[in-house]
């Protein structure tokens, strides 16, 4: 008997999907629950699981687009479970110089699982311990040629593949997670009156923090202390004190929050996505620190869900980790502001008629000037500034003193 495996519905939205990967091989044997593909919507990538156990008869093919309910494969459930090869005995961990002699003339083999390679090539590959992935096989049906081996040992600085003043040109069909990103950029640049605002951060006190305590947190919280959790922290005691920061307009309406919903940029591997924290607001340090480390993790993983990309409020992206000095990020609609970081440099600061050197970040807060005006853009940036400044502030949202009198 066998029964289809269709695509399920995995958004209202969502009409159309695309097959990324097949994970079980035409014929193979699949347990039930077992994941046998990767497909990809405009929003995220998720898995399809084996309905019943049996043997994988693929029907669509990997790059496919699928509408829902459209059939991915069949499992024949009557077939018999083809017997678990029994385990190889162990290689000797070292061989003499005979022995080493007698493997270049032996037949070729594969240097990994999906590479092969001359016998000579083999051989100088195990020799000088070659990561056979970095070599661009010249030979037949991708076999490893002695000469290839030797380009990599002659040129290590040299890209593989590489080829001088080539011309040329690839096409590669475009990602439906890619159009929704360029769609929404444009949409966003084109439907809001968008502006930005810059200010800079004095980042010692927080590196000061981070230097004296980040054994201490690591070993209390088991996930280490980044400048996330204070930029979450400062952004969400901010949010409060300007709502209309952490608004968004529906129509003639404006809706407003009373909690804060983080919007974390990361870089996965096949786009930009914004994972989620959800009541950033109420967690604490360690708290944010963990959702950031697992919502990167999902993301780096292409396992983060729709759910946990969907309904933010306010988003901080950090472009300073691929060093960017300065930039003016683009507001992830619906929502009506950004927060961009920005890498951390050593620069001359006048301080009491003093020259300084200290760390400093500069910051950026694009907004939506139809929903928030200057005066609650700029006030919210200078309160974030000032509470990383001053960290003992993010205990209550202000500064401990004033917070002690009721000011």
């Amino acid at each position: 008997m066998a029964i289809d495996i269709k695509v399920p519905t995995v958004g209202e939205s969502i009409n159309e999907v695309t097959l990324v990967k097949w994970l079980k091989s035409d014929g193979e044997w699949a347990d039930r629950d077992e994941v046998i593909a990767e497909l990809e919507s405009e929003k995220a990538t998720f898995e399809i699981n084996a309905e019943k156990a049996g043997v994988i008869r693929q029907i669509a093919k990997e790059g496919d687009n699928l509408a829902i309910g459209d059939i991915v494969a069949s499992i024949d459930t009557e077939a018999i479970q083809p017997e678990t090869p029994k385990a190889k005995a162990p290689k000797a961990e070292k061989a003499s110089v005979t022995e080493k002699k007698e493997i270049a003339i032996e037949p070729v083999e594969p240097v990994t699982d999906d590479t092969k390679a001359s016998p000579v090539a083999a051989a100088i590959i195990a020799d000088k311990k070659i990561d056979s992935k970095n070599i661009t096989p010249s030979g037949s049906n991708g076999k490893i040629l002695k000469q290839d081996v030797l380009d990599i040992l002659n040129n290590p600085g040299k890209k593989p593949g590489i080829i001088a003043f080539s011309r040329n040109e690839r096409v590669e069909k475009m990602s439906n997670l890619r159009k929704t990103v360029s769609r929404r950029l444009v949409e966003a640049k084109n439907t809001t009156a968008m502006l930005t605002t810059f200010n800079e951060v004095d980042m010692g006190p927080i590196m000061e923090i981070r230097k004296k305590f980040k054994d201490k947190f690591k070993e209390s919280h088991g996930v280490n202390l980044g400048f996330m959790s204070f930029f979450t922290k400062a952004c969400c005691f901010a949010l409060q004190q300007f709502p209309s920061v952490n608004a968004y307009i529906d129509g003639e309406s404006i809706i407003y929050h009373d909690y804060c919903d983080i919007s974390i940029a990361v870089s996965a591997p096949k786009g930009l996505v914004v994972p989620v924290i959800r009541n950033a607001e109420s967690l604490d340090m360690a708290g944010i620190e963990a959702a950031v480390v697992e919502l990167a993790t999902k993301a780096k993983n292409n396992k983060l869900t729709i759910e946990e990309m969907s309904g933010g409020t306010f988003t901080i992206t950090n472009g300073g980790i691929f060093g960017s000095m300065m930039s003016t990020p683009i507001i992830n609609i619906p929502q009506s502001a950004i927060l961009g970081m920005h890498n951390i440099v050593e620069r001359p600061m006048a301080v009491n008629g003093q020259v300084i050197i200290k760390p400093m970040m500069y910051v950026a807060l694009s907004y939506d000037h139809r929903i928030i005006d200057g005066r609650e853009s700029v006030g919210f940036l200078v309160m974030v500034k000032q509470m990383l400044e001053n960290p003992s502030q993010l205990l209550f949202g202000k500064d401990p003193v004033e917070a002690l009198l009721h000011l």
